[in-house]
């Protein structure tokens, strides 16, 4: 007989209290309202939290060499590879309470299911909370993914925070030394896949009446910096004719980024978030813009075509208005698929769950995910959030689609060990 879930047992209804809880202070560095920086005090009480879950599940919780917040439960034996649950404790400012949270606490409620019922497998599980996907602390994001995917490259490690503080003195603050981050990295044999729960940040799932979807990978991204530049003047004596406003310039340059994104196909996205205009003052007509360009697809070869045609014509809305364009590419992160073996143990642990053909998607948003398939085979499961509603207060989720999103992700761990080992796990006789 199936027990109904409640607050003292594994269930969604526990991961979204947990949540709530940990959305305020002292897990917040705010007063006002979340946020959670890498490595600040809202960081730290929250992994000391997390950290005592962890062993109340049945889990060793220990911190990484980049700060990221790691249990391990024991395979059948303990050299077993690791299956990694996870996704990011950071927290944008005056964001939500689920956004990546939400798949750390998921991760250690699908551990406690396990451990209540007695069940080992071929594989350790380890549940593993990520310390920066926000990026919003150093100006870098997913920095320690990144060092546990052993993928730090060039990296400046080097870094300071709007306050001045050094990502080494920051790391000293948590008992890190900074010489010791690329510690962190793991090793392939040791990791068998990584799968991250998390939670839409958009509007499909809920448009279409679905709780849960599958997501067949993470979309291509370019971030441009554009800096148009023609000439300041006073706005009652430089006639219409004879101006070069670089303000009228951008304006009809953001609406070509639109136009092309618009074009489809439907995965293509394209944005414009951030705009600077100078001097800034109402009576003179705008000598210098700097905005931002945004432009994501799930295929590399649509991002990489859109991008073209948004240099071409803002080249061509740059020469008619006699202004200059500087468009620099500041970040440049391909398309991610997921693994098409683990996406379709997913596919068959949510149709068992939900009793329907899974909704596969798309994620327009990055995660820790992509990031992590330079180390091991991914595959995420998305959760419907009201409203498609995320990085703001009026994130929600619904309990009963954490339910079914703690259901999957047991029944894909089950999968996932008799297809790998052939031996479905053993409940505990009572």
């Amino acid at each position: 007989m199936v027990k109904p879930p409640t607050r003292e047992a594994a269930s969604g209804l526990r991961a979204v209290a947990r949540c709530d809880e940990l959305g305020a202070v002292p897990y917040s560095d705010s007063d006002e309202h979340l946020f959670r920086p890498y490595l600040g005090a809202g960081h730290a009480a929250a992994l000391d939290r997390i950290a005592a879950w962890m062993t109340e599940a049945g889990m060793a919780a220990r911190i990484d060499a980049a700060g990221n917040i790691v249990g391990r439960y024991e395979g059948r034996h303990p050299d077993a590879p690791a299956l990694l649950i996870g996704s990011h404790v950071d927290s944008v400012r005056d964001g939500g309470r689920y956004d990546g949270m939400l798949g750390v606490i998921l991760g250690i409620e699908t551990v406690a299911w396990f451990a209540e019922r007695g069940h080992r497998f071929g594989f350790a599980i380890e549940v593993i909370g990520f310390g920066d996907e926000e990026g919003s602390r150093f100006p870098v994001s997913m920095l320690t993914s990144r060092a546990v995917a052993g993928v730090l490259g060039d990296q400046d490690l080097a870094l300071a925070d709007a306050a001045g503080v050094g990502l080494a003195e920051a790391l000293e603050g948590f008992g890190l030394d900074l010489a010791g981050f690329a510690g962190a990295a793991r090793q392939r044999g040791d990791v068998l896949a990584y799968v991250e729960a998390h939670i839409e940040q958009g509007p499909v799932l809920e448009a279409e009446g679905h709780a849960l979807g599958v997501v067949s990978g993470i979309a291509a991204q370019y971030r441009f910096r554009a800096v148009v530049t023609g000439t300041a003047g006073h706005a009652g004596t430089m006639a219409m004719r004879l101006r070069h406003d670089a303000l009228a310039a951008a304006a009809e340059m953001v609406l070509a980024v639109e136009r092309i994104g618009g074009a489809g196909p439907e995965d293509l996205v394209a944005t414009v978030g951030r705009m600077e205009v100078g001097p800034g003052v109402p009576n003179v007509v705008p000598g210098a813009v700097t905005f931002s360009i945004d432009v994501r697809a799930g295929r590399g070869a649509v991002r990489d075509r859109a991008a073209d045609e948004i240099r071409q014509a803002l080249a061509e809305i740059a020469a008619r208005r006699a202004v200059t364009l500087d468009l620099t590419v500041q970040q440049d992160l391909p398309a991610t698929p997921c693994d098409a073996g683990l996406s379709d143990l997913m596919a068959e642990a949510v149709r068992e769950v939900t009793g329907a053909a899974p909704r596969i998607l798309v994620s327009g948003a990055g995660h820790d995910a992509m990031v992590m398939a330079h180390l091991a085979p991914v595959a995420m499961l998305f959760l419907r959030c009201r409203g498609g509603i995320s990085h703001n207060p009026a994130e929600a989720v619904m309990d009963e689609d954490v339910q079914a999103a703690l259901e999957a992700m047991t029944a894909f761990v089950a999968r996932l060990d008799r297809a790998s080992f052939g031996a479905p796990p053993k409940e505990k006789e009572e």
